[in-house]
């Protein structure tokens, strides 16, 4: 068997700094998948001048990690990225110089060093706001109350090997009725006068996702929204088992209880 050619010229230079972005999907763009935010990303990366570092080999490519990102047609608040540097960069000037460079509806809202460990393993469970139009606030809290008392609710979605059935009760740490003034602060693309449906979600193999849960709502309480709910990420991050909330995954480690 022929060896291998090594490739020619210097090694790449080494990694000095990781830097962890959040970053959200707004709008129109809540319909760009994952591979389209990595072209825009790494458009906005050249644009930028950002000393991303890159990996070795034949074809190298730039050092970035992608964490959980959502489906498309999802909106959110809380994507997040790891970027690997050749260089020190303020993240603060990282942050500032990539949302400029990237398309309005891709915004870079947060971004710190990295903390030890992976940033995965930080990002335990997610925040959903779903504004389900054409359902009455009282008819959303009935359903929620039916699905609460559930111990076990299956549910079946296709997946690249076939379909699956699996439970999507477990996974729900928190279900109930919200006002859309109060996700409005969290979020402007809130649609007025909808019934909001909150739920913390912990991360779980098969993922549990927010459409999942209104299947489940419309299995044991015929929930049937008329026309489709729109989903949004509020936030995702270390789960807080005490009061049921999603912390910051970019803050301090030592700041995050049991992150």
């Amino acid at each position: 068997m022929a060896r291998q050619r090594e490739p020619e010229g210097p090694p790449p230079a080494p990694v000095v700094q990781k830097v962890r972005l959040r970053y959200a999907k707004r709008g129109r763009l809540r319909f760009s998948s994952t591979r389209d935010f990595q072209r825009a990303l790494e458009r906005a990366l050249r644009r930028a001048e950002v000393p991303i570092a890159f990996s070795a080999g034949f074809h190298p490519h730039p050092r970035i990690s992608y964490a959980n990102a959502a489906s498309t047609g999802t909106a959110s608040e809380a994507e997040y990225v790891e970027l690997a540097l050749s260089r020190r960069v303020e993240p603060s000037v990282v942050a500032e110089a990539l949302d400029a460079a990237l398309p309005p509806g891709l915004d870079i809202v947060q971004a710190s060093e990295a903390a030890p460990g992976p940033l995965a393993d930080r990002l335990q469970a997610s925040d959903w706001a779903i504004a389900v139009r054409g359902v009455q606030a009282a008819e959303l809290a009935a359903a929620v109350e039916i699905f609460r008392a559930a111990d076990r609710i299956e549910v079946s979605r296709m997946f690249k090997t076939g379909l699956r059935t699996f439970d999507a009760r477990a996974a729900v740490v928190q279900l109930r009725v919200d006002t859309a003034e109060s996700v409005v602060a969290l979020t402007e693309v809130v649609p007025p006068e909808c019934a909001i449906l909150r739920m913390v979600v912990r991360h779980t193999t098969p993922a549990v996702r927010p459409d999942d849960i209104l299947t489940a709502l419309r299995a044991v309480a015929g929930l049937e929204p008329p026309t489709s709910p729109l989903v949004i990420r509020l936030a995702q991050g270390p789960l807080q088992d005490d009061n049921a909330t999603v912390a910051d995954p970019l803050a301090p480690t030592e700041s995050v209880a049991g992150a």
